[in-house]
Parts: structure tokens; C-alpha cells; sequence
């Protein structure tokens, strides 16, 4: 998930991805009309065969952006719910499945503006990470300057990856070594979440999970076939930010200051 203000560059980041991995890519708008069907498919009676067919939604692909996810119900929201844990749908009593790789990329407003509706914590979890892009440098801010378009620079972004390069390094990322130790920590990490008052509710074994994953590929993009403590700590806050609520807070605005307390009060060795 991406969250930040409009206008920061979140879809183009997204369309992007997609060139330069070069997967089907497909963009939903999501709107406070949009329905499940909408994001799912429908079958559509053919009266030359007397048969309904199945006309997929644009859910069927590699990479989907549900751009302004929050700007749509929560019925709505929901649909996205089985595609992005088991990778299929089902819809009027059938599964089927989705392309392989499949991404979901959600893009979000902050909730203090007008027409949002909050995530559940159900989807909320199921977010490897939630991301913020924040204001571009004066480089970076230049050159968007003095391109005809936005679009001029991505539209000339070539294939970096295959899908067979994208393949190989998952599994690779599945082989990277945890020791025991790296094991222990995490899971004090967890622990201090579950045990303490100030938390809403601890993190879940889905979210746990996802550090492991997310350290474990941040040690191989390091050049690393085992994961350290700096590993965990440097992922942390973008994989349980969205993930952690004071129990005093009612609006979900309070990750960050949880994530600190973990990285400041728990031990990396005991």
C-alpha cells in the first residue's frame, strides 16, 4: 500500500513497476459507486448459445493498482480480500485463479480527507507494507519540470526483469537463512506487542510472517544469505506501522510511535 497525498506520484510509480517487470497490468478507479462486480467479473447470458459466460474483471492480472482504495466502500473493499491471501476469487460459487506472479498495489488518501472510508483491520493485514513517497528533492522536482508530461520518462522504461527473474527470486528470498538467535528476536518483537496495555491488539501470525519475508528479502537484495537484526529493524516500520493501534486510539494514526517503542525497547540479544 501506498499512502500519501494526491498528486504524488503514487499511480505512476505503480504503471512503472509493471514496465519495467513487464507484467499485465491492469488500473481499477475505485469510486464510491464501484461494486464487487466491478472488480471481480459477471457472467453474461449469451442467448446464440443459451449459456452465461464469464467476463472477467480486471482483477485478472499481474500487477492491479486499486488506485484511491479508501474512496470506495467497505462491500467493495472487501473484494479484494481473497485474491490478495489465496490468490484466486470466487465468484457465483466458483474459484478461480489468478495469474502468477499476482501484485496488488493499493493506493489510500490519509483518512482526513473528505470521502474516505478507513481499511478494516482485516485488509489492512494482509499489506506486506504501507508506504510513503513524500515530497520529491529539488533534482527530482526539476526534471519533472521540464517534461512535457508526467508520463514522458515512464513511457520509456524498458524491461528490466522476466517473469522467470521475478520467479527465481522469491524462491531464492524463501532460502535466505534465519538463525535461531534473529528467530528469538523477532519474536520478542511480537511478544511485546501482545503483552503490553498500550497496544490496541498485537501483531497477528500473518504479520510476523511478513517480517520474516520482508527481512529475508532485504538481506538478499543486501548481498546476504542470512538475516541480521539490522535487517528486521530496517523493514519494521514499513511492514507493522498499518498493523499496530494504541488502545487509546480510535483512528489508527499511531503505528509510528509504536514502532519506535519496539525498536527502542526490545533487545536484539537476550
Amino acid at each position: 500500500m501506498i499512502e500519501d497525498l494526491p498528486g504524488m506520484g503514487k499511480t505512476t510509480l505503480s504503471y512503472a513497476l509493471a514496465k519495467a517487470l513487464n507484467l499485465k497490468y491492469n488500473r481499477i478507479q475505485f469510486t464510491s459507486d464501484l461494486l464487487p462486480a466491478d472488480i471481480l467479473g459477471i457472467s453474461i447470458f449469451d442467448q446464440k448459445t443459451n449459456e452465461f459466460n464469464f467476463h472477467p474483471g480486471p482483477i485478472f492480472s499481474q500487477l492491479v493498482l486499486a488506485d484511491e482504495i479508501n474512496r470506495t466502500t467497505p462491500k467493495t473493499q472487501s473484494a479484494l480480500l481473497e485474491a490478495m491471501e489465496e490468490r484466486q476469487v470466487t465468484v457465483e460459487g466458483e474459484t478461480r485463479g489468478l495469474p502468477e506472479p499476482f501484485f496488488a498495489i493499493a493506493t489510500q488518501n490519509p483518512f482526513s480527507l473528505a470521502g474516505t472510508y478507513p481499511l478494516p483491520e482485516s485488509q489492512l493485514d494482509r499489506f506486506l507494507m504501507r508506504l510513503r513517497l513524500g515530497y520529491p528533492d529539488q533534482r527530482a522536482e526539476r526534471e519533472l519540470l521540464e517534461m512535457n508530461t508526467e508520463m514522458d520518462r515512464v513511457e520509456g522504461i524498458k524491461q528490466r526483469l522476466t517473469t522467470e527473474d521475478v520467479n527465481e527470486f522469491r524462491r531464492q528470498s524463501a532460502e535466505v537463512i534465519a538463525s535461531d538467535s534473529l528467530l528469538d528476536y523477532v519474536q520478542r518483537l511480537i511478544n511485546f506487542t501482545r503483552g503490553k496495555n498500550e497496544f490496541h491488539f498485537g501483531l497477528s501470525p500473518r504479520g510476523s510472517l511478513s517480517i520474516m519475508r520482508a527481512a529475508k528479502t532485504w538481506a538478499l537484495m543486501c548481498g546476504r544469505n542470512h538475516v541480521v537484526p539490522e535487517d528486521v529493524q530496517t523493514i519494521l516500520p514499513a511492514v507493522v506501522e498499518h498493523r499496530l493501534r494504541a488502545s487509546t486510539d480510535e483512528d489508527g494514526h499511531t503505528g509510528a510511535s509504536l514502532v519506535q517503542r519496539l525498536l527502542n525497547e526490545v533487545d536484539v540479544i537476550k
